[in-house]
């Protein structure tokens, strides 16, 4: 990859562009915290070459919102548990909205 497709990758939210440090630092967490999001299959980071953990920014804001439900208390097993929970709902809205769309448009005689 040249200089010129990495560049272009930065817009993509699921390019893995984050080092473990750089993304612990971002979200003012640590290392191990998100290797125990990893552990609990909450974000599975990709990685380089040399075999070091990337993060996207679709990955990041997850990380983010478990470090909110951890900073409140929650445990981080039932943090990984509610975002996974989230996500399922979210994409179940998304889906009976295409139904509902669907069903409302007139199909031709």
């Amino acid at each position: 990859m040249t200089a010129d497709d990495s560049y272009g990758r930065l817009d993509d939210d699921d390019y893995p562009a984050y080092t473990m440090g750089r993304a612990a630092d971002m979200l003012g967490t640590t290392p191990a915290f998100l290797r125990a999001l990893g552990e609990h299959r909450l974000i599975t980071p990709l990685r380089s070459e040399g075999g070091h953990r990337r993060y996207s920014r679709y990955q990041l804001r997850i990380a983010a919102r478990a470090r909110e439900l951890v900073d409140q208390g929650t445990p981080i097993e039932a943090a990984c548990r509610i975002i996974a929970l989230e996500d399922q709902l979210e994409e179940a809205q998304r889906i009976n909205a295409e139904y509902h769309r669907a069903a409302q448009t007139p199909t031709a005689a």
